[in-house]
């Protein structure tokens, strides 16, 4: 029997902290208490992230894997329902933006990486034009 470690009591403390520091924004609190808001936030989400690999941890391979995907989406769209909320009148656009600058950002990311290893490995990068188009395509 395998033992369980304990709950960190971090996961436990931050959505209980990001909660009261949102019930100050509700009362009107403002300006630097804001970063502290911002902070509350992280804090809530990491803690979200953790209990979701945790149980994705419990569950095993197969459904672990879904656990995972289906809580950083829920975060995600909950963000951006924040966002577009809080957006006045160009809400609409705010969706798609940033769901599009999520999207750039990882590629970029993708093949950056792929660069800096395959100059790493190779010392020298060499690409065609049509495999170049297809992989950006």
């Amino acid at each position: 029997m395998s033992k369980r470690l304990p709950i960190p009591v971090w996961t436990l403390l931050a959505p209980v902290m990001a909660w009261l520091l949102l019930g100050g924004t509700a009362l009107g609190w403002g300006g630097p208490f804001r970063v502290l808001v911002a902070l509350g936030l992280v804090g809530g989400i990491l803690a979200a992230v953790h209990h979701a690999e945790v149980v994705a941890h419990r569950v095993g391979e197969p459904l672990g894997t879904l656990v995972l995907a289906v809580s950083v989406t829920a975060i995600e769209v909950a963000l951006i329902v924040s966002l577009m909320l809080a957006g006045g009148p160009d809400a609409p656009a705010l969706a798609r933006d940033t769901v599009f600058a999520a999207v750039m950002i990882i590629l970029n990311g993708i093949v950056g990486l792929c660069l800096i290893v395959g100059g790493a490995r190779f010392r020298e990068q060499r690409f065609g034009l049509y495999g170049v188009s297809a992989s950006m395509a």
